[in-house]
């Protein structure tokens, strides 16, 4: 089974532990993270979204037209533009990338984040918007013909773009959540289903739910699954556990002194969205599972986002991404505390161990494959 490595398109070096040193989009800092990632073996970066962060689209786009070989993964929100016109500017960075775009699209888990940009609707009715809006998208990148569309959110007439993806039939679309809603709206339009770095046992049953909804969907497929982690990693497990409780502290005082910016998280504090209240759950039933999973770094931050972490040398969480990989998990995902440093780090050190045993594994599965296919072979003659 293959294994792909996600790292993120920041635009800036800033963190939940470091104030950043130059503007917003630091385009000089936006091209020497991304040519890291490059260099360094993974295979795409995510350009998030924020109600006010640099557009994303605009800076992958940038990226896109100076380094080559990386794959972008573009967050996008339904609310903030119809889907005729979003459509036309992922096809656009599909040409402009030559074939490298993959599209994330964000349901919206907390009311306060959505109303910023004028978004009032409830979130059952975001995600069915979403999958809406992800049928027309589709739709429109594959139709050379004139359509109609009269749905729930979004009515038209005789639209037909004239701007079409490097990739056919079409980019994948990504899409995550974690509750029964996502799981029904991802199950049947995601070919990237995206998690939070949980407990093994948790990842597994989340993926058994993804599945089960895209059955029930009539798919006669299933999407790929992506898994997120913060990796915290040094030579020794002695100098990662160190490293873990210093990034612990700086996390822990840049909130209590109010310098985080926590955008996910409303006025109060309390989560609302699914995935971010089922991290501090798992936090709150202890601090490590498994192999390296670590949840202070989550409980921290109210879950906010991707923020469990992977604590240890590079072998042990080369291991433990291997352990989810076994579930069924093709897409790691991994953002460290000093984006630039880290990307380096787990490229040069963790990637490769990753890769290699899975390659081993692959192979070892194919020779066992030979003598069963002569033996059916032999039998059937």
């Amino acid at each position: 089974m293959p294994v792909e490595f996600l790292g993120i398109g920041g635009t800036n070096d800033g963190t939940e532990t470091t104030s950043r040193s130059g503007p917003s989009f630091d385009k000089e800092y936006t091209l020497r993270l991304a040519r890291a990632h490059q260099e360094y073996g993974w295979d795409r970066v995510l350009f998030a979204y924020g109600s006010g962060t640099p557009d994303p689209a605009q800076a992958a786009a940038y990226v896109a037209s100076h380094v080559e070989d990386l794959g972008i993964l573009l967050a996008h929100r339904p609310n903030v533009s119809y889907p005729t016109f979003a459509l036309k500017t992922f096809s656009t960075l599909d040409q402009i990338s030559e074939g490298r775009l993959t599209v994330h699209f964000i349901t919206g888990g907390t009311d306060h984040e959505q109303r910023r940009e004028g978004d009032f609707l409830t979130k059952d009715e975001r995600y069915a918007r979403t999958r809406e809006y992800i049928q027309i998208v589709k739709k429109g990148w594959t139709s050379h013909k004139p359509f109609d569309h009269e749905g729930a959110f979004y009515s038209f007439n005789d639209f037909v773009s004239d701007v079409f993806p490097v990739q056919h039939p079409r980019p994948q679309v990504s899409f995550g959540g974690s509750s029964p809603a996502a799981y029904k709206a991802g199950g049947a339009e995601a070919d990237i289903f995206c998690l939070w770095g949980e407990p093994l046992a948790q990842t597994a049953e989340q993926i058994q739910s993804v599945r089960q909804a895209a059955r029930e969907a009539g798919r006669s497929d299933v999407p790929r699954f992506q898994v997120a982690f913060r990796p915290i990693i040094a030579p020794t497990e002695e100098l990662a556990w160190e490293k873990a409780h210093r990034t612990l502290a700086a996390i822990t005082s840049r909130r209590d002194s109010g310098r985080a910016q926590l955008r996910r998280l409303p006025p109060g504090g309390a989560p609302e969205n699914t995935g971010s209240q089922r991290l501090v759950a798992i936090a709150e039933r202890g601090e490590r599972f498994d192999r390296a999973l670590w949840t202070p770094t989550a409980a921290a931050t109210g879950g906010a986002g991707n923020s469990n972490a992977l604590v240890g040398t590079p072998e042990t969480v080369a291991q433990a991404l291997l352990d989810y990989h076994d579930l069924g998990v093709e897409i790691l995902s991994a953002r460290g505390y000093d984006l630039l440093d880290d990307a380096i780090d787990f490229g040069r050190h963790v990637i490769p161990l990753v890769r290699e045993e899975v390659a081993k594994r692959d192979r070892a599965r194919l020779s066992a494959k030979v003598p069963e296919r002569r033996a059916a072979w032999q039998a059937g003659r």
